[in-house]
């Protein structure tokens, strides 16, 4: 249910990504938007549908095409039956939270979404999404169920904010002579601006923006609540007290903390060696790796 739930915010953030990046390079903007759903992981079934990438087809179909499983109609939907499903599991404000995020998200993307609409619509996603987020943090006990909500929004959110710094890696470089150029810093802050990581960077540097410093911030600061380092690090403390809970120690715990280990004290100059694309993409299958384990170790079966 909560991956689910993180998913349409990201989703949301995704979409927000690619626009922002297709404004500020509108000569090539079908490059963009295929990027975009490549990213998204839904290229062949976008493919099955249409021939070209362009804006509306796309945020049609990451937004509210029923066709597409993580389109956020469908996943907003799929939370609600979830919730549905365990509700005297929830307290009645989670409940409502997320019934209340469903019906809101229905009504929204009833027709397709106006160009002019699109920030508004993607904002208001993303706040129903963090009103799930708040009940869940005001009224749920700290128990598993509260450890397993915690577990899908980490697994979800550190995914998507790979995927969101892999749209600058697929979108930003024509050639090598752009790095460190103006081009290259635009280009890194919309990332920032569209993990709301914008005014925070701000706070800890006031220098210029560079590629080095905001990969760091995204990738390694645990201060940040969407870097893959907080992340990680989340899943790590929450599989921990699964197993106190339970009084066994699981696979996915060995899996979740060779992940954490890649990170910690990891030095981003290292990174860009190794190679950013390679990096995240290594990052995005152990993520999910750890996922299906942990669906295995606590039987989540489909």
């Amino acid at each position: 249910m909560f991956r689910f739930l993180e998913r349409s915010e990201n989703t949301a953030r995704l979409v927000e990504a690619g626009f922002r990046i297709a404004l500020t390079r509108s000569s090539d903007s079908e490059t963009e938007w295929k990027s975009v759903v490549t990213t998204a992981a839904v290229k062949a079934g976008y493919q099955s549908k249409y021939d070209t990438f362009n804006g509306p087809n796309v945020v049609d179909y990451l937004l509210r095409d029923p066709d597409n499983p993580s389109s956020v109609i469908s996943v907003v939907e799929s939370a609600r039956t979830n919730a549905r499903m365990v509700r005297t599991a929830l307290t009645t404000e989670v409940w409502e939270a997320v019934n209340e995020n469903w019906m809101t998200v229905k009504a929204l993307l009833k027709r397709p979404v106006r160009e002019t609409e699109l920030p508004s619509i993607l904002g208001t996603i993303r706040q129903q999404s963090a009103l799930v987020r708040g009940a869940l943090h005001g009224t749920m006990l700290r128990n598993d169920i509260y450890d397993f909500a915690r577990l899908g929004t980490f697994l979800e959110r550190a995914d998507n904010t790979a995927r969101i710094i892999d749209v600058k890696y697929y979108t930003l470089l024509p050639s090598a002579s752009f790095v460190g150029s103006s081009l290259d810093n635009v280009q890194w802050e919309t990332i920032l601006r569209s993990v709301s990581a914008h005014r925070a960077f701000r706070w800890l540097d006031e220098s210029e923006m560079t590629s080095v410093a905001i990969a760091e911030f995204l990738i390694l600061d645990r201060r940040l609540p969407r870097s893959l380092a907080f992340c990680t690090a989340e899943m790590v403390s929450n599989l921990k007290f699964l197993a106190e809970d339970y009084g066994q120690r699981m696979p996915c715990h060995d899996l979740a903390d060779v992940l954490r280990a890649q990170l910690k004290d990891r030095d981003i100059n290292s990174i860009f060696e190794f190679g950013l694309h390679q990096f995240i993409s290594d990052f995005i299958r152990d993520n999910n790796a750890l996922g299906m384990q942990i669906e295995e170790d606590y039987r989540f079966y489909k």
